[in-house]
């Protein structure tokens, strides 16, 4: 009887055990399936988050050239360090070590480390050398890692540093054209998917996700020869003669291409550690000032255009005209002279004549049509729009004011692009900091006719008497060339009324006069010492720079040096 309960419980332990063994296996089973089949993709995904990692893939910054193709910006590989605080906060011995590695106070680095224990990410240097990066590196500190990115360099430094501009340490525009292009400079990252181990070190490559796009280049109407020319002239200028600041814009004729711009003072876009803000102005497109005499030859113009005068006319001049309270002067008395001699002499109160006998609000309107003080030119990052005053009625004082260039406000550029109008036989054609092929695939850009052909070839013949020995900018002369300009010396203004002692000095012109190939502007600001006439102090730079453009661009000779001797003589 025993026996047989023994074997009773015993059969039903065995079948409990059993019944046992097939529940868990059963168990197993369901949960392999459910693991494998049902929930497969999520565990995936959560492995995946603790193992893979999404990486960037830099993109490259377009290249920024000259009009020659000569680079003025380009991108170099940097390698940036970084950190991980999480992992480097359970190695407080290699602190020390890191902070010499990376040259950086042991203090700030480790109250960093500490404060942003949680983090995950933490930029240690950026922007280093690879073989800088390397010591760091080879330290093999844990949580310490590499990454590479890109960094702005400038071969020209500050010679086109105005208009090229610059960028920040995430290489994103700043300044000038690399602000203004950003968009079509600027790369779109890619990545790639890599395996990590548990301290954050890269395992694995799985392959790109997404591959990155460089950004387009940008060839700008910039010849960096004549920028070098441009820009050491105005350097050796300004320091010549002590001036506050300078600027220069040089525009080819024919195709409104903007080929130099330089202004003092400058800076170095590659070490911009102490800069001083005011150096970062791009003058010749921001500032804007009275361009005094300089406008003169558009109040002739406009004179030419009422059919009252002729180059011959005569008008007479007594040294100083009063006009309700106010004397206008002349530097002497010149008596009875020509409307050409108006601008050899720079006469004030032949201007205000001219401009006097004209129908109220023509010579405003002849400013602007030409382009002084209306609008932006190319649309330059803080570009000026310069000043031109809108009246229903002038009054006498507002017209004699303007017509010898008081009363208004200019930028060198848009002072650059009215001379191109009578350079140009009275068409006005929008300017441009980039290449034409760039813009138009070689195809000239349209211009506007603002004046007529002749009146605009009657003032350029007035214009090249003023770069004469009995002129006001003999020194604006380039041996072999015909030369047109005109000078201005233009007041200050300080504490709201006009300064005695400080000037602007002002030059404009362009050559050669059988067939105007380059405009140029220069600008003076507030020389010292006892030369400070614009036909003193940039006339000389006009002569300089112009002389070598000429000669650079192979420009045929319309005025052999024995000829322009023989001209002076008879003056």
């Amino acid at each position: 009887m025993r026996q047989k309960e023994d074997t009773v419980i015993y059969n039903w332990r065995y079948h409990l055990l059993i019944g046992a063994l097939l529940l868990v296996s059963c168990g197993i089973i369901i949960r392999t399936v459910q693991l494998h089949v049902f929930e497969v993709d999520f565990l995936i995904h959560e492995g995946d988050k603790r193992y893979l990692r999404s990486e960037a893939l830099p993109a490259h910054r377009g290249v920024i050239y000259d009009r020659q193709g000569k680079p003025l910006a380009v991108s170099t590989p940097v390698t940036t360090v970084w950190f991980n605080p999480k992992q480097l906060i359970e190695s407080p011995e290699q602190w020390r070590k890191l902070a010499r590695a990376a040259g950086k106070p042991f203090q700030q680095l480790r109250d960093k480390i500490v404060k942003y224990k949680h983090k995950e990410f933490l930029y240690l240097r950026r922007h280093m050398s690879p073989d800088a990066a390397e010591k760091i590196l080879e330290l093999k500190i844990p949580g310490v890692y590499s990454m590479r990115e890109y960094r702005r360099y400038y071969p020209a430094g500050e010679v086109a540093a105005h208009i090229v501009g610059f960028t920040n340490i995430d290489d994103r525009g700043q300044e000038g054209m690399e602000l203004a292009y950003e968009k079509q400079l600027r790369g779109y990252p890619g990545s790639k998917r890599v395996v990590k181990d548990r301290t954050g070190r890269v395992v694995k490559d799985l392959g790109i996700v997404e591959s990155p796009r460089p950004g387009s280049d940008l060839h700008l109407s910039l010849d960096l020869r004549v920028q070098y020319l441009a820009y050491q002239e105005l350097l050796s200028t300004v320091k010549k003669h002590r001036a506050a600041a300078g600027s220069i814009v040089v525009v080819d004729v024919k195709t409104g291409e903007i080929i130099a711009s330089a202004n003092q003072p400058a800076y170095n876009p590659n070490n911009r550690k102490n800069i001083n803000t005011s150096s970062l102005r791009n003058r010749a497109f921001t500032d804007v000032f009275e361009p005094g005499s300089t406008v003169k030859p558009f109040t002739v113009a406009a004179a030419l255009e009422s059919k009252q005068y002729f180059p011959a006319t005569k008008i007479k001049t007594l040294g100083y005209m009063p006009i309700g309270r106010k004397l206008i002067r002349d530097h002497r008395n010149y008596g009875e002279i020509d409307v050409t001699a108006v601008l050899t002499k720079s006469s004030n109160i032949g201007a205000t004549k001219l401009a006097l006998s004209l129908p109220n609000g023509d010579l405003a309107e002849m400013f602007g049509r030409v382009g002084l003080g209306r609008h932006q030119t190319v649309g330059f990052p803080g570009e000026s729009r310069g000043n031109l005053p809108i009246r229903h009625k002038w009054r006498d004082i507002e017209t004699a004011t303007l017509s010898y260039g008081y009363g208004l406000s200019v930028t060198a550029v848009q002072l650059a692009h009215a001379y191109s109008v009578l350079a140009n036989k009275g068409i006005k054609k929008p300017l441009s900091l980039l290449k034409l092929e760039e813009l138009t695939g070689n195809q000239e850009l349209e211009g506007e006719a603002v004046l007529n052909p002749r009146y605009a070839n009657q003032v350029v013949k007035m214009l090249e008497t003023v770069v004469t020995p009995i002129g006001t900018a003999k020194r604006a002369a380039v041996p072999g060339y015909r030369v047109a300009g005109k000078t201005g010396t233009v007041h200050k203004l300080k504490d709201g009324a006009y300064s005695e002692d400080r000037y602007l000095a002002l030059f404009a012109g362009f050559a050669p006069v059988e067939d105007p190939a380059f405009v140029m502007v220069v600008i003076i600001d507030d020389p010292k010492g006892e030369e400070y006439f614009g036909g003193e102090v940039a006339a000389p730079v006009f002569s300089k720079v112009m002389e070598g453009i000429l000669r650079m661009q192979n420009i045929t000779p319309d005025r052999p040096e024995s000829e322009w001797m023989m001209a002076s003589k008879l003056y």
